[in-house]
């Protein structure tokens, strides 16, 4: 018998072993074949598969598991729908498909708003953390569109609420993959040449015994000036957030909702509270200290009120369309910090869990109830709680929103030094000769509790190496999300929306050039011409490799620029990341 978590089955109260129920393989199994498996359909592995199935031949099959009914993630289950990007991303800096995902986004607001309509990068939020942020269905419905060729041709196959449950290896190789569908308890025997774990947890390394990190690691493990000092601590993971979405209903309403069961041990321990301590070089400021933010209001010194923070809809800019302000909430006073979920049974997982949405929970009844007013009152009660735009009873996310999860032994592993502004005085941080990808974001790294010695600082823009992606040993599984080989500090820049996407397209990409070439990962990782030749399958699908700014994916001179940076035949200036600016070797 096996033991399954159902996690959208967890609720806030009741007993949590209701979300889990045992099992064992009996009677009809489904048999399916394929060239690529992923396993997770979040912004990685949607992301994956997609890139998989435009890679491989037209008679080539790829198949997708997901243990919630909505694709997307982070984008789209977790709420996490305000997009953490950077400076330079609506010029350069994403992947030509994530670009096209944005752009269908915008595309949609665009159609119900004439204000929208005339901009060149709308935000239907107007909020200030991000250049676009937007409804969690909207993602969804647009993932659903540009996954629906594949599908429909019988080149992709979603297999939504589907969780793996077990793995058989032979040689190091994954074999097949059992997975059971959630509701029907039917179950499915996956057989695929490759396979991808885009899963949230890291779940398929731990199925296939692959060698893989939990927590933080120590000085002497990676070097990094701000590891652990003296020993590992596993149990330092990054706290996860069941995101909320609320709609202002306006003075004079009263949607406050009932007190959350443990209210007061987390108003008190969270804290619940609009102060919160900042690093310089975040997205809040640029010096380290305490901030006061208000709900509405901009208070001294911040960017603006809680509000408008990851407002995902500014009803004034549709007309007719929205009658009020929609704002998703995602503070650090409703992450989960108690206890990791990672390597845990299903049934402590299933309490974690519940009690992260108390959390969450509690949050919501404090700002309807507590959170100080500019006229010296307290609570927000006109603050609506929206549990249509998940489709769920108690409004929170489909899924948490996780910040880390198990992260692969790879043949790169991305340590802090390499990345951070403080040890990387140039433009770009180190360069990786093998790039598949890029990423830019502080590592901001949500503490587990007083035992994380985790760091929030600035990063130069870096790369994502493809050693990152394949483990030291399984020669057909390749990481596709936030699983690749980072450190907990790392993981702290390299779990953000575009990096993400920007693994899962390089996963597929990878998964499809390997079927091809006949040469598992590695190989394709120490051959320098099979190398050379995957980048250029990358470029060509409008995957930057390297910080040109000035260059983008739709520049016709970009596959050629990218490959001569790469390669070494062009070097980027050590204070400028425009090509304008580089010098032939």
């Amino acid at each position: 018998m096996t033991a399954v978590l159902d996690v959208m089955a967890v609720r806030a109260s009741g007993d949590p072993a209701r979300a889990v129920f045992d099992v064992e393989p009996s009677g009809r199994v489904d048999e399916i074949v394929c060239d690529v498996l992923v396993v997770g359909g979040g912004t990685g592995g949607i992301s994956a598969a997609l890139a998989a199935t435009r890679e491989l031949p037209a008679t080539g099959r790829v198949v997708l598991l997901e243990e919630t009914d909505w694709i997307g993630g982070q984008l789209a289950a977790q709420g996490v729908s305000a997009l953490d990007e950077h400076d330079h991303i609506e010029r350069f800096g994403g992947t030509r498909s994530y670009y096209a995902l944005r752009e269908a986004i915008r595309d949609h607001y665009r159609r119900l708003s004439p204000a929208l309509a005339r901009e060149r990068h709308p935000n239907p939020g107007r909020c200030w953390v991000t250049r676009l942020a937007f409804e969690p269905r909207v993602a969804l419905d647009m993932l659903t569109t540009m996954a629906a060729p594949a599908v429909n041709d019988g080149r992709l196959r979603l297999l939504l609420r589907t969780k793996a449950v077990s793995v058989e290896t032979n040689r190091d190789r994954v074999e097949a993959v059992l997975a059971i569908h959630l509701d029907e308890r039917r179950w499915t025997r996956v057989r695929p040449r490759v396979v991808i774990d885009a899963s949230e947890l890291g779940d398929l390394l731990a199925l296939a015994g692959a060698e893989y990190v939990v927590g933080a690691e120590t000085k002497a493990e990676t070097g990094e000036p701000h590891a652990q000092p003296l020993e590992a601590k596993p149990h330092c993971v990054q706290s996860f957030t069941y995101t909320f979405v609320l709609e202002n209903a306006g003075s004079g309403a009263h949607h406050a909702i009932p007190r959350p069961e443990r209210y007061e041990h987390y108003r008190d321990s969270q804290p619940y509270s609009l102060r919160i301590h900042v690093h310089g070089g975040e997205i809040y400021g640029e010096s380290t200290g305490w901030l006061d933010y208000a709900v509405m209001e901009q208070a001294p010194s911040t960017k603006g009120g809680l509000w408008t923070y990851r407002r995902l809809i500014d009803h004034t800019l549709f007309p007719g369309v929205y009658a009020r302000d929609i704002s998703m909430i995602n503070w650090p006073g409703n992450d989960y910090r108690d206890e990791s979920i990672l390597d845990r049974a299903p049934l402590a997982q299933a309490r974690a869990l519940q009690d992260a949405k108390r959390v969450s929970l509690g949050f919501l009844y404090w700002l309807g109830t507590d959170a100080p007013r500019a006229d010296g009152g307290r609570g927000w009660p006109e603050l609506s709680p929206r549990p249509d735009v998940f489709d769920t009873v108690d409004g929170l996310g489909k899924y948490p929103y996780v910040r880390e999860c198990r992260r692969l032994r790879g043949l790169t592993t991305i340590r802090e030094h390499q990345v951070s502004a403080e040890y990387q005085p140039g433009a770009r941080a180190e360069l990786f000769a093998d790039s598949v990808g890029l990423g830019w974001y502080p590592i901001d790294i949500h503490r587990a509790g007083a035992d994380d010695v985790g760091v929030s600082c600035r990063t130069r823009p870096f790369q994502i190496p493809l050693g990152a992606l394949i483990p030291i040993r399984v020669r057909n599984l390749i990481a596709g999300a936030k699983n690749l080989a980072t450190t907990h500090i790392t993981n702290g820049c390299y779990r953000l929306h575009p990096v993400e996407w920007n693994t899962g397209e390089a996963a597929g990409t990878l998964a499809a050039f390997t079927l091809e070439t006949g040469r598992d990962a590695a190989a394709v990782h120490r051959d320098a011409a099979l190398l050379r030749a995957f980048q250029r399958r990358l470029v060509a699908a409008g995957v930057p490799l390297y910080w040109f700014v000035d260059v983008p994916v739709d520049d016709p001179r970009f596959a050629e620029i990218q490959m001569a940076a790469v390669s070494g035949d062009i070097i980027g200036a050590p204070d400028s990341l425009e090509a304008a600016a580089a010098k032939r070797r």
